[in-house]
């Protein structure tokens, strides 16, 4: 079984829509991932609410 959640994200540069994997244990932390249309580098937060479910903030690395 896995723990990976994919979650939805549009670039904040070009506007692509693509998916990230997440697990619960990365929950809080901001990691880099690049677009995998302009490869811009996107800054990424994926934390857990108080109901357990995914909330993720995207924003231009350059911010």
């Amino acid at each position: 079984m896995s723990l990976l959640e994919e979650l939805e994200a549009d670039c904040p540069y070009c506007g692509e829509h693509f998916a990230v994997e997440a697990e619960p244990a990365s929950a809080g932390q901001q990691f880099i991932e690049d677009c995998p249309v302009c490869c811009a580098p996107i800054e990424l937060v994926a934390d857990l609410d108080a109901g357990g479910r995914w909330q993720l903030s995207v924003r231009r690395d350059d911010d």
